[in-house]
């Protein structure tokens, strides 16, 4: 089971960033690199983050996890 390790900032950074990026690839004819975003943006929507579990960084508040 994947323990949630974004907290509430970190969260919200990482879908308005997943979703900015997005947005210029799809609709502002962005370069095709953009489409990275849909890696901060799962991340931000699961609330879990492969490379903070490989480091042991969590940036959630005890009563979120």
């Amino acid at each position: 089971m994947m323990k949630a390790n974004v907290g509430g900032v970190d969260r919200a950074l990482r879908v308005l960033i997943g979703l900015g990026l997005i947005a210029w690839a799809g609709l502002f004819q962005g370069p095709v690199w953009a489409y990275v975003g849909v890696l901060p943006l799962l991340s931000g929507l699961l609330r879990w983050c492969p490379a903070y579990s490989l480091l042991g960084v969590c940036t959630c508040r005890s009563s979120d996890k």
